[in-house]
C-alpha cells in the first residue's frame, strides 16, 4: 500500500544561502566546491552563473564564496539558471493610495508599512510622495480644521502648555530644513538569519524639506524642571486592538537629544500641509534617531524624571546589543541597550538594481545618496569589481545638519558583460558600512550592509 507524501515546498534562494553558502553554490549552480568560490569561478559553476546573471562576469576571479549575486538577491535566479535553482517568489505588492507614488513597495497592510526603492531615491529632496510609509496603529482620519489641531506638553515643567496649530505658527518662528527621516528598522532584510518586522531593504529613508517650529523654543516656554531627564512622545493613532487606551507606540529621548535645535515641530512638509499619512497635521521630527521617536499626529510630549518605559521603548525594542550575540539566538535583555543615532548607510540611486546598458558602454555615471544620524558622512567609495579595488566619489556637502550627502562618481568597464556595483559610506567618525549586516539582534535594527546594484552590459 503506497503512503501519501508531504508535498516539496520550494525554498527561496535566501534561504538556501542561509543555511549552507557553500552547498548553495553547488545547487544553485550545479557543480561542486571544490574550490568553494573562495577567489576563484570556473568551469561549469561560471558557465551556470553567468547565464543566471544574463552574461559574462569580467571580475569573477573576484567574486566571494557565497554570495548571492545581487542581480537577483532576495529573489530567485532568472531564466537560464541551473534546474535546481529555487522557483521565484511571488512579486513585489506596490501601493496604491491617493498623494503616494505607486512605486512604493508595501511590506504589510495592518499597519500600513511601505518602503521606497533606491532608485526612487535619487531627487536631491525627496518629493511628498515618494516617502515611505511607516504606521504603528490604524490611520487616524484627516483633521477637518488643522488650525485647532493641539496638543500637549506636561510632566517635570514649570507650565503645562496646550498649544493649537494655529498658535503654534503666530507665536514661534518657523523654520526650514532638510533632513533624513529614516525607520529604525531600515536594512533589516539583511540580516541572517531573518529577524522579526518588516523586512526593510534601504528603502525606509528620504529627505523632504520640513517646515515647523523648533522644539527646543516650544520647551523652554513650558520651563523644564531640573528634575526632567527623559521625554515621552504620543500620537494619535488608535492601537490595532481598537483599544482607544492603548498607546500604539511611545517613545522619548534623553534630555540632551530633546533638546537638539534640529528637533522640529512640524506642519509641512516640501511647501505644503503634511499629509493625513505622514502624520499630518502636526507631527514631531526628531532627526538622526530611529524615526518612529518622530511621532505622528502628535498629541502630547511629557516630561519625565526617569528613562520612558512606554511601548517601544522595552525588552528588545529599538534596542542593540551591547555586546555581539549569536545570530538566531533568544537573547538576553540585560545585553542591549537603546538604539540612538542610525548608522552610516550610503545608497546608488542611479543606475537602478537590474539595469541593461548598450553593448560597447565603456564607464557608467552613478549617483547615490549617504547619510549618518547624528553624524556627516567623510567619504564615499564604489567599487565594480567585488570590492577588490575602490573609487572614492565626489561627496556634496549636506544643506543643514542631518541633509543627506549627495554623490556622483563615474566608473570605467573594461567589456561588456555583468557587473555589481557596490557602494559604501564612512562617517565622521572613520565608522565604514559592513559588507554584511553585523550585530545580529532579533528585531533587526542597525542593518546598514554595502548597497549593491547589478548592471548588464551588452
Amino acid at each position: 500500500m503506497s503512503q501519501s507524501r508531504e508535498p516539496t515546498r520550494e525554498r527561496s534562494i535566501d534561504e538556501l544561502y542561509q543555511e549552507d553558502a557553500e552547498r548553495a553554490d553547488a545547487n544553485v549552480f550545479g557543480r561542486k566546491t571544490d574550490i568553494g568560490r573562495r577567489g576563484f569561478l570556473g568551469g561549469a559553476g561560471l558557465a551556470a552563473m553567468s547565464a543566471a546573471v544574463g552574461g559574462a562576469i569580467p571580475f569573477a576571479a573576484n567574486m566571494p564564496g557565497g554570495l548571492i549575486p545581487a542581480a537577483f538577491a532576495q529573489s530567485a535566479p532568472p531564466a537560464g539558471a541551473a534546474p535546481s535553482a529555487p522557483a521565484a517568489p511571488k512579486g513585489p505588492q506596490y501601493l496604491n493610495l491617493p498623494g503616494k507614488s505607486d512605486k512604493l513597495v508595501v511590506l504589510g497592510d495592518r499597519p500600513l508599512v511601505a518602503e521606497t526603492p533606491e532608485d526612487q531615491l535619487d531627487d536631491d529632496t525627496t518629493p511628498t510622495n515618494k516617502l515611505f510609509v511607516r504606521n504603528n496603529g490604524q490611520t487616524p482620519d484627516e483633521a477637518k480644521d488643522p488650525d485647532k489641531w493641539s496638543f500637549v506638553i506636561d510632566g517635570e515643567v514649570n507650565k503645562k502648555l496646550t498649544l493649537t496649530l494655529g498658535e503654534l505658527q503666530s507665536k514661534y518662528k518657523p523654520v526650514t530644513q532638510r533632513m533624513v527621516l529614516e525607520c529604525g528598522g531600515n536594512g533589516r532584510s539583511f540580516f541572517t538569519p531573518q529577524a522579526r518586522g518588516n523586512q526593510w531593504t534601504n528603502g525606509g529613508a528620504g529627505c523632504p524639506e520640513w517646515t515647523g517650529v523648533r522644539l527646543a523654543d516650544v520647551l523652554k516656554t513650558a520651563g523644564l524642571k531640573p528634575s526632567a531627564l527623559f521625554s515621552a512622545h504620543y500620537g494619535s493613532d488608535v492601537h490595532l486592538s481598537g483599544d482607544a487606551s492603548k498607546p500604539t507606540v511611545s517613545r522619548g529621548v534623553p534630555i540632551k537629544k530633546l533638546m537638539d535645535e534640529n528637533n522640529l515641530i512640524v506642519w509641512q512638509i516640501n511647501g505644503q500641509p503634511l499629509p493625513n499619512i505622514n502624520g499630518g497635521p502636526v507631527r514631531l521630527l526628531v532627526p538622526g534617531w530611529p524615526g518612529s521617536l518622530s511621532s505622528k499626529w502628535l498629541s502630547r510630549i511629557s516630561l519625565l524624571d526617569k528613562e520612558h518605559d512606554g511601548p517601544g521603548m522595552t525588552g528588545f525594542s529599538y534596542r542593540v546589543p551591547i555586546k555581539p550575540m549569536v545570530p538566531g539566538d533568544k537573547g538576553d535583555p540585560k545585553n542591549f541597550k537603546i538604539l540612538e543615532s542610525m548608522p552610516v548607510r550610503s545608497i546608488i540611486t542611479s543606475p537602478a538594481n537590474g539595469a541593461k546598458l548598450a553593448a560597447g558602454t565603456k564607464e557608467i555615471k552613478l549617483r547615490g545618496a549617504a547619510w549618518a544620524g547624528d553624524y556627516t558622512v567623510r567619504e564615499v567609495d564604489v567599487s565594480t569589481d567585488f570590492g577588490a579595488t575602490w573609487t572614492k566619489a565626489k561627496l556634496g556637502k549636506p544643506k543643514n545638519k542631518y541633509d543627506w550627502q549627495r554623490w556622483t562618481a563615474t566608473v570605467k568597464l573594461p567589456a561588456d558583460g555583468y557587473y555589481e556595483i557596490w557602494t559604501r559610506g564612512t562617517d565622521a567618525r572613520g565608522v565604514m558600512q559592513p559588507h554584511l549586516a553585523g550585530f545580529w539582534n532579533p528585531q533587526g535594527y542597525g542593518g546598514n550592509a554595502m548597497h549593491r546594484v547589478a548592471v548588464l552590459v551588452g
